[in-house]
Order: structure tokens, then C-alpha cells, then sequence
């Protein structure tokens, strides 16, 4: 029975370890699988099946080591298609997967980083996107691991989303912060992904465009979620801090609400996402923060991802489909009941249908069985929890090969760059090598260069000649088309005098055709007349037949007169027929005059037509003639700034060099010249006829501003990085700006609307950095500068005087205020003070007896004036140290009014010595500078010079000894003290002289940034200037006017070339 009970649990234990090992082994074959067929180079989607089979995996291990096992295998920095395809995954398993899957990709947050920076400096589209969407993985983790509350799917509740915020306002505004940042890198991603591709319909629906669409599926999800979370966050902050200081939140959030918003619209119009996402829509304008009223009338905006069923086909290599439920544990009792059920027939046989003793066995049989069950259930247990074990140190074992996979990417690494260096010194090697060759083709490259700039020299002279050539051919085409202005005047007036010819000829034929109707009309009346004289006549034949026969002979007189009546009506019609012939006759001449006339006429307007004609193409020829000519200035133009830009990046143009001052010059010229090319450019457009003025203006605009590039780029080699950098920048982008200018004043589209503000705003750029560079201390005139020398050795000279007056003062104020001890300590100080001060009038004057005979000495002809302005460092130098010394004798005197009056410090007075030490020291070496060595006035100021230091010894001395005097010294007794408390008072005077030591060390390097800022304020030139004799002067400009004695409180500290070094104490005790 022993035996019985024992064969179960090996057959069991074999069994299970069995059926796990091929479970681990199915399920690592299912991952890679799905691993590999995820993420590899084609430029295709990942499929949602691969996708889904490991996000389950990582739900299966409660964690994601191993996707991240296999993950670390791909060459990710050789394939910008699988960076961009594992990416993608890992934004899935971040969202979808289980909760541990964060952390195990924390570990790897390092080589995330990695990949995103090699990435982003290639220039590779897909490399872009990668290192774009590293960034975002990055931020996302990083934002979660903060935050664990929030999930990465960022599917939470308000509540929690409140309770993450807190109720401290700080924590509110960081995290709003955080959110902001979130919402960038998600933003930024989408931008750059769909700025990539074309929103057409055929790009979307190709493979490579889904490769690149496909992760915004995820971004669209998080940004639905982090825009309800900064609506939120933001209502928060309002309603707790001024509207004032959350205007830049507001301000981001517009800037965010815009990008998102032409997002999601472009998003919806793809063909791609519209059976993937349904995209929400945002509100026409953001929520308004300052009232909190709006927060009612937000609404949160919903991704809905709709439930459709993929048809999955299954790969030829793909794996059958896992069961999501664990069975193995069920079908254990069955599988378990077989072998005992055969085991129990071997030993005592089929059973029968009898009742006999048999029934015990059965009955004991039974309680064996129930016996076997539950060790077999112990024996589950025991195995579930060996199972546990195992998994736990297969999850460590997983991550120690993680660390040896890691550490032989390192080692790779490493040897790549062994590798590496070793290509580098063989490659200098050979370069070493071919260095000779180099330069004997550098040379025959120089002697072609030499020879290509000789033709281009020619060329230059041959299109100057081509340029004067142009210029004469527009001045006779002026000339022609003033002839034909000319000639068309004549035709008017030829056209104007026909007309009047033809009215006129007009008037006289409807004079002569009035005339002749009335003549026509008075024969009709005369006519009329006699016809009724005549029927007069015919009534008194009549009478007259009636009367008597007396009348007979009258009546044959009246016959006669009737006959010569008749014939001279006869004759009356026949001159008005003849009348009305001539009459015909003119008016047919008339009408032939007319036609010949108007034949005339046609044939001029037809010559006027064709000059016209003529005359209008002179004109268009002159115009395209004149625009022929603007085009051909602008294309040397054009030549002109590119062989500027050009020496931009120029090897052999970084040793030129340039001042700030003609760069200026240079900068200013131009600026008048924009001035005169925009002149040039009104009057064109106003008679696009004559563009000399603007050809002449673009000459001169172009040349001026290559050499304010060129200078630019020259000063710049000489300048600070910040300054050379800018001005580098300015240079190139002043050349991108005129070349764009000229660009459009080569087409007749965009000739109107030509502006060259954009140039005059970077020329006014590049002439601030000009001036920025110039040195200090340059707005003094040089003609003013030898008053300046008088005025300052005389304000000197009084200021000592002051200084004295003023210590002679305090000597009978501290007599009659102070006694004993006191009195003896400050008229020793006093005493000392009075003698320095004599000691630097004398130096003062045997300064001026040097200076004035430096100045006879090197002259010469010229005026005394001149000398000082051509040595003008020299110059400023003794102003400075002038003013150096005035203003230390000012201070002392200052300083030594506080001593007496025991509201200063000791060791004030000690350190106004020392500056008057120093400044004295700076006097005599700008003296010595041009003096001659044999000079005897010098030998005086030197002999001045240690006698000053003697007595600024004497004052330091003599402040120390009455420090020493007044200070009260408490004797140290410690004979009352205890070994302990020795011991104690012992560790608390090291700590304080440890304090001690801590704050002079400190003061200390704070005198080094004060005197360094001092320098650098002062305009200390970093390199030394030769000027006048060869002399080299290390002496700075002038920080400001001279020092005013009466007003002591409003002084400046001038500059100095050098501290004195202070002497130790005991070289004046």
C-alpha cells in the first residue's frame, strides 16, 4: 500500500515539470514569433493580432521581461523603419499591457534615449519621427513613474485625477507643467508625422503612408484624455491664484487647443483612421478660464475605438492559437485516476458482483483513496509553490542574462569604437602620407586659381564694357523715341490743318450754293413781275380792242414792247439755264474735291495709324529693352551676393580679419544705399521707360553689401563666440534676403510688390553688433583729449590740496574732541596722512614736468594736441591713473575722517594706502611708458614714486600701532579651567577658526569675480596695442570724467591696469 501511495506523486511531479517546461517553451516560441513579426523593417503596419499576442504576454508574466529580452536584440541604430515599428509596440505594451510592464521599462529608459539621440542626428525621415517618438516614450514614463496613480492607458477618474493634484497649489501648477510638456511631445509628433505625408486619400491608404499613421491612434488616445486633464487642472489654478500670473498657461493652452484641433480635422478627413477611431470633435473656441461658470459647459471628449471583427489569417509559420484559461489543473484528477484505476486492477484483479470479505478491502481501498487525494492535494500545493520558485528565479536569471546581454552591447560598443579609432589613425596616417601630394596640387590648384581669377577679371572688364554699351544703346533709344514723339506731334498738326482746310472749303461751297439760290429766286420774283405785267398788258389789248381804233397804233407799239418783253424772257432763261449748268458744274467739282479730300484724308490716318503702331512697339522694345537690362544688372547682382555668401563657408577666408569700425562704415553705406534702390525702384515703376537710376543703384547696393557680408564674416573671426555666432547668422540671412529681393525684381509678377525692408531691418542687425563690438571707452574725441590730460592732472592736483585742507581740519576738531591716548593715536594718523598727501603732490608734479617734456620731445612739428591724439592709448592711460590717484586721496581722506570719528574701520584706511600705493605705481609706469631712460625728471618721479610708497608704509604703520593702542586685550587665564572643559574650549576655538578660515577664503575669491568684473567692466583690452614709439601699452580706457572733490559720496572707482600686491603685516610693524 506504501508503494501505491507513493507511485502518484513521481508520476505527478515528472509530469508537471514536464507539462511546464513545454508550456515556458510554447509560450517564449509564441512571443518571439509575435515579437518578430511585429517589428521588423518593411514599411507596413503592425498588425493588430502581433500587437494583441503580446500585450496578453505581458498580462500571462505580470511583466514585460520578455519583450524586452527579445526587444534588446534588434539592431534598432541600423533600421529606421523597425526604431519607428518598435516604437510603436512599445507605446501598445505601455498602454495596454499590465501595470508592472512601467517598470521593467524604466530599466531600460537609457537605451531609449540612445536610439532617439543617434536618430535625431541623421537626416532620415523616418529617423526624425523616431527620435521624436523616443521623446515622447521618454516623457510618458517619466510622467507616470511620478505620478503612479495616474495609468499610462490615462484612463482615471476626476477624483483621482484630483487627488494625484493635491491641494497644495504648487504641486497644481507643476503638474499642470508636466501635463503641458505631455501634450507637446504628443503634439510635436503628429505635426511632424502628418506635415510628412500628403492628406490625400492615396497616401493614406498605401502602406507606407499606414506605417507612419498607424501609431496616432495611440497619440489621438492620450491627447483626448490630457486635453480633459489640463481643462481640469486649469479651472483649478484659476480659481486659486490671479489671472495675471497664469496669462503664459493660458497662453500655451490656446497654442495647444489650435494644434490639436486642426489635428483631429485633418485626422477625421483621412480614409485611413475612419474604420480604425472615431475622432472626437473639440469646441469651436477654448474654454474661457476666467469664469468659472464655463467649467459646467465643458465636455470631455471621447475616442471610441469601434468593436469590429478582424479577420485573422493565419501565417503558414504561425503558431496555433493559446488558450487564455488555465486548464492544466483541471484535467489533473482524470489524468491522475487512469493510472491508479490500472494500478488497483494489477494488484487484486477485476471486481465481481458477489457480496463476501471483499467488501472490507473495498471499504479500505476507499479510505486509501481519500488518503491519496489529499496528499495529492499537498502535493499540488507543494508543486504550485515550486512553481512559484522557479518563476522567480527564472525572472532573476532572465535579468542577470539582461545585464550580460547589456554588458556585451557595451562591450560591442566599445570595440566599435576601438575600432573606430583605429580606422581614424589609419586614415591620419594616410592623410600624413598624402599630405605632400596635397600641397604640391594646393600649390598647382593656387596657380589655376591664380589663373581663373585673371579670366574672371577679363570677364568682369568685358561685362563693365557690355554694361556702358547698354547704357548708350537705352540713351539713343530715348533719343529715337523722342524723334518719334516729334513726328507724331507733326502728324497732328498736318492732321489738324486738313481738317480746317476741308471746313473751310465746306463753307465756301455752301456759300456759293446760297448765293446761286438767291439769285435764283430774285430771277424767279423778276420773272413773276413781268408775267404779271404782261397779263396787265393782255387786259388793256383787251379794253383797248373795246375802245376805238386810236389805240390801234398804241396797240403795235405794245406789240413790239411784248416781243422785246418775249425775247428778253427768253434770254432771262437762257442765262438761268446757263446759271443752273454752272451751277451743276460746281457742285460736281465740289463733290469731287470733296472725295479726293477724304482719299486724302484715309491715306494720312493710315500713315498716322501706322507711326502709331510703330511707335508703340519702339515702346514696348524700349521697355523690354530697359527690363532686359534690370535683369541682366540683378543676375550680376545676384553673382555678386553668392560669391559673397559664398566666402561665409570659405576655408581659405577664415584667417581674414576685420575691424567692428569699417565694418559699420560699411553697414551704413548700405543702408543708404537700400535707400537709393528703393528710390530707383518707385521711379521704374512709375516709367518703366528709364531704369537707369535703378540699375545704377543696384550696382552700388550689391557691392556694398557683399562687402558688408564679407567684412561680417572678417570681423566675426576676431569677435566673441556669442557675437561671431549672431553675426554669422545675420550675414547669411541678410544674403538669403537679398537674394529673395532680387529674385523678384527679375519677374515681371512680382517686380510691384519687391520691398527690401526685410534687408534694411538685418543691415541695421549687423551694424549693432558692429557697435557692440567696438571697444570701450571710444566716445571721447581725439581732439579732446589733450584738455582732458590738463584738466584731469589739475583736478588731481586740487583734489590733494582738498585732502590736505581737509586732514588739517580733522587735526584741530580730533584737539579738541579727544585727549590722552586718543589724541596721540590720531594725530599720529593724522600726521601720517598729511605727509602721503604732500608725498603725492610732489609726485604729482614731477608727473607733469615728465609728461610736459615727453610731449616736447616727440612732437615735433605738430601741436601738442595732435601728439595726444595720435597716442591716444598713452593718453588714457594717464587720464586714468590720474583719476585713479585723486579718487584714492579722496577715499583716504574719507576713510580717515571715520577713523578719528571712530565710525570706520582700521583696516578701511590700511586699504585706501594700498589703492593709493597702486594707483601711484600706475601713474609712474604710464609716465615711463614714453619718457627717455636718461631723463633726469624721471629719475625725480621715481625717486616721488618710493617716497610715496614710504609714506603710505608710514600710514599703514601707524594705523596698526593705534589699532593696537585702543584695542583692549583681555588676559587669558585658565588656571580656573578643568581638563575637560580645556578640552572643550580647545574644539570650540577650532571651530571658529575654521569659520574664520571658511569666510576669508570666501571673501577671498569673492575679491577675484569683483576685481574680474571690475576688468571687465573697464574695458581692459585683451591684447596690447602698439602705439606712438613701439611702446606697448597695457593701460585701459577711461571709465568716466574726472573725480569731483566736493561731492566724495558720488565717486566712481576708476579704472586701474593692475592691483598692487599687499605686503605681508610684518613689513610694516
Amino acid at each position: 500500500m506504501n508503494s501505491i501511495r507513493q507511485v502518484p506523486t513521481r508520476v505527478k511531479s515528472r509530469r508537471t515539470e514536464a507539462n511546464l517546461g513545454a508550456e515556458r517553451e510554447h509560450f517564449d516560441k509564441q512571443q518571439l514569433s509575435s515579437i518578430s513579426k511585429a517589428i521588423n523593417s518593411t514599411e507596413t503596419p503592425v498588425k493588430e493580432k502581433h500587437a494583441r499576442r503580446i500585450i496578453l504576454g505581458t498580462h500571462r508574466e505580470k511583466g514585460a521581461y520578455t519583450f524586452w529580452s527579445y526587444a534588446l536584440g534588434f539592431p534598432l541604430a541600423s533600421s529606421s523603419i523597425l526604431s519607428w515599428k518598435f516604437c510603436h509596440v512599445l507605446h501598445k505594451v505601455l498602454r495596454d499591457g499590465h501595470r508592472n510592464v512601467l517598470q521593467d521599462c524604466m530599466r531600460h529608459h537609457g537605451s531609449l534615449v540612445e536610439v532617439g539621440g543617434l536618430w535625431s542626428h541623421l537626416h532620415d525621415r523616418y529617423g526624425q519621427l523616431v527620435a521624436l517618438y523616443t521623446k515622447l516614450l521618454c516623457t510618458k514614463m517619466e510622467f507616470h513613474a511620478k505620478h503612479s496613480e495616474i495609468p499610462p492607458n490615462l484612463e482615471v477618474t476626476d477624483e483621482v485625477l484630483e487627488r494625484t493634484a493635491g491641494t497644495d497649489i504648487n504641486n497644481v501648477f507643476q503638474l499642470t507643467v508636466e501635463v503641458f510638456d505631455y501634450m507637446d511631445a504628443e503634439l510635436r509628433l503628429a505635426e511632424t508625422v502628418i506635415r510628412q505625408l500628403n492628406t490625400s486619400i492615396a497616401i493614406s491608404t498605401l502602406t507606407s503612408g499606414q506605417c507612419r499613421l498607424a501609431p496616432l491612434i495611440q497619440v489621438i488616445q492620450d491627447c483626448s484624455h490630457l486635453y480633459h486633464f489640463t481643462v481640469k487642472l486649469l479651472f483649478k489654478l484659476h480659481a486659486c491664484l490671479p489671472a495675471d500670473t497664469l496669462q503664459g498657461h493660458r497662453d500655451r493652452f490656446h497654442d495647444q487647443f489650435h494644434s490639436l484641433k486642426t489635428f483631429f480635422n485633418k485626422a477625421r478627413d483621412m480614409l485611413y483612421f475612419k474604420r480604425l477611431i472615431q475622432i472626437p470633435k473639440l469646441p469651436d473656441s477654448p474654454p474661457n478660464f476666467l469664469h468659472a461658470a464655463s467649467l459646467a459647459k465643458h465636455v470631455k471628449p471621447v475616442v471610441v475605438i469601434p468593436d469590429e471583427d478582424e479577420p485573422e489569417q493565419q501565417d503558414d509559420d504561425d503558431d496555433e492559437p493559446e488558450p487564455l484559461i488555465e486548464v492544466s489543473d483541471v484535467s489533473t484528477p482524470s489524468l491522475q485516476t487512469q493510472p491508479q484505476l490500472d494500478i488497483f486492477d494489477q494488484t487484486f484483479g477485476p471486481p465481481n458482483g458477489g457480496f463476501d470479505d471483499r467488501d472490507l478491502q473495498i471499504e479500505s481501498l476507499k479510505r486509501d483513496l481519500e488518503l491519496l487525494r489529499a496528499e495529492l492535494e499537498r502535493v499540488k500545493a507543494e508543486a504550485q509553490r515550486y512553481i512559484t520558485q522557479l518563476k522567480s528565479q527564472i525572472n532573476s536569471l532572465e535579468a542577470e542574462l539582461e545585464e550580460q546581454r547589456a554588458q556585451k552591447q557595451r562591450a560591442l560598443v566599445e570595440n566599435e569604437q576601438l575600432r573606430m579609432e583605429l580606422e581614424a589613425t589609419r586614415r591620419r596616417n594616410s592623410e600624413h602620407e598624402s599630405l605632400q601630394t596635397t600641397f604640391i596640387e594646393a600649390e598647382k590648384r593656387a596657380q589655376a586659381t591664380e589663373q581663373r581669377y585673371n579670366k574672371l577679371k577679363e570677364k568682369h572688364t568685358e561685362l563693365v564694357a557690355s554694361h556702358a554699351e547698354l547704357l548708350r544703346k537705352s540713351a539713343d533709344t530715348v533719343k529715337m523715341l523722342s524723334v518719334t514723339q516729334q513726328t507724331q506731334e507733326e502728324v497732328e498738326r498736318t492732321k489738324q490743318q486738313l481738317s480746317f482746310e476741308v471746313d473751310r472749303i465746306k463753307q465756301e461751297a455752301d456759300m456759293k450754293l446760297e448765293e446761286q439760290k438767291f439769285e435764283m429766286e430774285k430771277l424767279k420774283r423778276e420773272m413773276e413781275e413781268k408775267m404779271a405785267e404782261l397779263m396787265r398788258i393782255k387786259a388793256t389789248l383787251q379794253s383797248s380792242e373795246k375802245t376805238s381804233e386810236q389805240v390801234n397804233s398804241s396797240m403795235t407799239a405794245l406789240q413790239a414792247e411784248k416781243e422785246r418783253l418775249m425775247r428778253s424772257v427768253s434770254e432771262k432763261e437762257a442765262e438761268l439755264s446757263s446759271l443752273r449748268q454752272a451751277a451743276q458744274v460746281q457742285q460736281s467739282s465740289l463733290q469731287q474735291e470733296r472725295e479726293r479730300s477724304s482719299r486724302e484724308l484715309g491715306e494720312l490716318q493710315g500713315k498716322l495709324q501706322e507711326k502709331t503702331s510703330l511707335e508703340e512697339q519702339m515702346k514696348q522694345k524700349l521697355l523690354e529693352e530697359q527690363f532686359a537690362l534690370l535683369q541682366g544688372t540683378v543676375t550680376e547682382a545676384e553673382s555678386i551676393i553668392q560669391d559673397a555668401a559664398a566666402k561665409l563657408d570659405d576655408p581659405l577666408h577664415i584667417r581674414c580679419t576685420s575691424s567692428p569700425d569699417y565694418l559699420i562704415s560699411r553697414a551704413e553705406a548700405t543702408l543708404g544705399s537700400i535707400d537709393k534702390v528703393k528710390k530707383g525702384h518707385a521711379d521704374y515703376l512709375s516709367n518703366m521707360r528709364d531704369a537707369g537710376g535703378l540699375l545704377r543703384a543696384l550696382t552700388q547696393f550689391s557691392h556694398l553689401a557683399a562687402d558688408t557680408i564679407i567684412n561680417g564674416s572678417a570681423t566675426a573671426h576676431m569677435a566673441p563666440t556669442d557675437h561671431a555666432d549672431r553675426l554669422t547668422e545675420n550675414c547669411r540671412s541678410c544674403a538669403s534676403q537679398i537674394l529673395g529681393y532680387l529674385k523678384e525684381l527679375k519677374s515681371k509678377t512680382t517686380l510691384q510688390r519687391a520691398d527690401p525692408a526685410a534687408i534694411r531691418i538685418i543691415v541695421q542687425k549687423i551694424l549693432h553688433l558692429g557697435q557692440e563690438l567696438r571697444p570701450k571707452g571710444m566716445d571721447i574725441r581725439q581732439d579732446e583729449l589733450g584738455d582732458l590730460v590738463d584738466k584731469e592732472m589739475a583736478a588731481t592736483s586740487a583734489a590733494i590740496e582738498e585732502a590736505v585742507r581737509r586732514i588739517d581740519e580733522m587735526m584741530n576738531q580730533a584737539r579738541k574732541d579727544t585727549s590722552g591716548v586718543k589724541l596721540e593715536v590720531n594725530e599720529r594718523i593724522l600726521f601720517s596722512c598729511t605727509d602721503l598727501m604732500k608725498a603725492i603732490r610732489m609726485l604729482i608734479i614731477a608727473s607733469t614736468d615728465l609728461q610736459k617734456e615727453i610731449v616736447e620731445s616727440g612732437r615735433g612739428a605738430a601741436t601738442i594736441k595732435e601728439f595726444y591724439a595720435k597716442n591716444s592709448r598713452w593718453t588714457e592711460g594717464l587720464i586714468s591713473a590720474a583719476k585713479a590717484v585723486g579718487w584714492g586721496a579722496t577715499e583716504m581722506v574719507e576713510s580717515a575722517d571715520k577713523v578719528v570719528l571712530h565710525t570706520g574701520k582700521y583696516e578701511e584706511l590700511i586699504v585706501c594706502s594700498h589703492e593709493i600705493a597702486a594707483s601711484t605705481a600706475q601713474l609712474v609706469a604710464a609716465s615711463k611708458v614714453k619718457a627717455d631712460r636718461n631723463s633726469k625728471k624721471l629719475t625725480v618721479l621715481q625717486q616721488a614714486s618710493r617716497h610715496v610708497n614710504e609714506m603710505a608704509a608710514n600710514v599703514v604703520a601707524s594705523t596698526k600701532t593705534g589699532q593696537e593702542h585702543l584695542e583692549d586685550k583681555d588676559t587669558m587665564d585658565f588656571s580656573g579651567l578643568s581638563l575637560i572643559k580645556l578640552r572643550k574650549e580647545e574644539m570650540e576655538s577650532q571651530v571658529k577658526v575654521l569659520e574664520l578660515e571658511s569666510q576669508l577664503e570666501n571673501e577671498r575669491l569673492r575679491l577675484g569675480e569683483l576685481r574680474k568684473k571690475h576688468y571687465e567692466i573697464a574695458g581692459v583690452p585683451p591684447e596690447p596695442v602698439s602705439e606712438g614709439n613701439g611702446e606697448t601699452s597695457s593701460l585701459v580706457h577711461p571709465a568716466s570724467m574726472s573725480p569731483k572733490p566736493s561731492k566724495p559720496a558720488l565717486l566712481k572707482k576708476p579704472t586701474l591696469a593692475q592691483k598692487p600686491n599687499i605686503p605681508p603685516k610684518s613689513m610694516y610693524k
